[in-house]
């Protein structure tokens, strides 16, 4: 059985995890309509063809989602490039390959 303080750990974790993931998917939402209120009006005040091909439109998208990408990464990226337990995984093969210089 694991103590109450594990537990209370494992809790505040999983609460810190769930309010990135709500910020995240937040931070989507926002993205989503703003850009989409901008590109419809863009389209609609310049015409839709002159719309579409005005580049400076889509630098707010471009450069936002370069942020919303960041944001992405420091939720989920961690574990999704590294895998779970990475660190410790990596941790354990340094210290053998290292035990195995001291000895030979």
């Amino acid at each position: 059985m694991e103590p109450d303080y594990k537990k209370q750990m494992s809790y505040k974790e999983a609460q810190k995890r769930v309010k990135n993931i709500k910020g995240f998917y937040t931070h989507l939402v926002v993205y989503l309509f703003i850009n989409a209120a901008i590109f419809i009006v863009s389209t609609r005040d310049e015409g839709f063809i002159n719309g579409l091909t005005n580049i400076s439109n889509y630098s707010t998208i471009f450069f936002w989602g370069i942020g919303l990408f960041a944001h992405w990464a420091s939720v989920f990226g961690a574990g999704f490039i590294f895998g779970k337990d990475w660190e410790e995984r990596k941790t354990r093969e340094l210290m053998d390959r290292e035990k195995r210089k001291t000895w030979e």
